[in-house]
């Protein structure tokens, strides 16, 4: 696990190991004696991700496989950068017991790269989603955030940040509908770290995001959970206007998206996206506990708008609930809504009135 790989560039090791995996798609040729690589997932700076099949258990059952490639300058890099994956990737086993976090089935390293072997979870990215449906309604965004912040309550609970919440790492699975939560930045984060205290830099330049949904703390590289919150608030945008942040405009003077005017939502479902995307962190839902919070404040709302009604009363009403001709003028308030215990203490009042009378 800690050998340094002989004398070769990064950039030479990373392109030989990619390209052996990806000419092994389609082919009936082994990765590791186990894995048959069946096509490419996607590719990024940190590497690239793999479908596979494991060829050796029961069933051949599906897995990714993703392939991180770290720069490596020196034997003492390497063992810091494999002392880093190798606690990332047990903490992804412990997150990976949670039903919208992919399971961690394995995890190595090869030839100077890092390796994870995850479940497969069939089923599509919300990006793709919302490209075919088009804009999602109210009601399904806020469905979307009950499902979804229990999840970051788990992640910030295990004190891990995401890193990297977006539309594509959300995916939707086939079977059961459920929200998975996937690529983690998390371990990424922390292989550039390895890499970045190896040659003594005095601050990491290498940004783990997405631009867009990374708030500016996280640009600074000092991502908090808040950060998590923010990225959450601007897919809920792209849900609701099917537009990437980068394609809405932004506001001159506080640097915020300007999205209000794009969407048809209730004022009170408004702030609570808006409080989840302000750039400043004193402004900002520090984290999942006070979204959840506020999104059960506002969902009783509208009954207790209902019940709190200042209409006068009409002849309609005073004959459903008795009230004589004579209670009404003897008190003008009446004519506005009173709370139950009002009305209570009001009609005792009277009682005492009247019984005083007649003694």
């Amino acid at each position: 696990m800690n050998r340094f790989p002989q004398k070769t560039t990064n950039s030479q090791e990373s392109i030989s190991q990619q390209t052996q995996l990806s000419h092994m798609c389609g082919s009936k040729r082994l990765f590791r004696d186990r894995y048959e690589i069946l096509q490419i997932l996607g590719r990024g700076g940190f590497g690239v991700t793999f479908l596979a099949k494991n060829a050796v258990l029961p069933g051949n059952p599906l897995c990714v496989i993703k392939q991180l490639c770290p720069k490596v300058t020196s034997p003492q890099s390497w063992q810091r950068a494999c002392m880093r994956f190798e606690k990332e990737a047990r903490t992804l086993g412990q997150l990976g017991s949670h039903s919208q976090i992919p399971m961690l089935l394995d995890y190595f390293q090869a030839n100077g790269e890092f390796f994870l072997i995850q479940e497969y979870v069939p089923g599509l990215t919300l990006a793709r989603e919302v490209r075919q449906t088009g804009p999602k309604s109210e009601a399904s965004v806020k469905q979307f955030l009950q499902e979804l912040l229990p999840v970051l309550q788990y992640l910030h609970k295990h004190h891990v940040i995401h890193r990297d919440i977006k539309p594509q790492n959300l995916l939707r699975c086939e079977y059961d509908g459920r929200i998975v939560l996937i690529d983690f930045g998390a371990v990424k984060e922390k292989l550039v770290d390895a890499y970045e205290n190896s040659i003594n830099q005095a601050v990491n330049t290498n940004f783990i995001g997405t631009r867009g949904f990374a708030p500016p703390e996280q640009f600074s590289l000092r991502p908090v959970y808040a950060s998590d919150i923010y990225a959450l608030g601007v897919t809920c945008i792209y849900m609701l206007t099917a537009k990437s942040p980068l394609e809405l405009d932004y506001d001159a003077n506080s640097g915020e998206i300007s999205w209000q005017k794009q969407v048809n939502i209730s004022n009170s479902f408004a702030q609570i996206l808006g409080k989840m995307v302000k750039i400043t962190l004193e402004d900002r839902f520090k984290n999942a506990d006070e979204v959840v919070k506020a999104l059960s404040s506002e969902t009783y709302l509208p009954t207790l708008a209902n019940c709190l009604t200042t209409q006068k009363l009409n002849n309609k009403s005073i004959t459903q609930n008795k009230i004589t001709q004579h209670e009404i003028t003897q008190h003008e308030n009446y004519d506005v809504y009173m709370p139950p215990v009002a009305r209570t203490a009001s009609s005792i009042r009277k009682w005492r009135a009247r019984f005083k009378e007649t003694r």
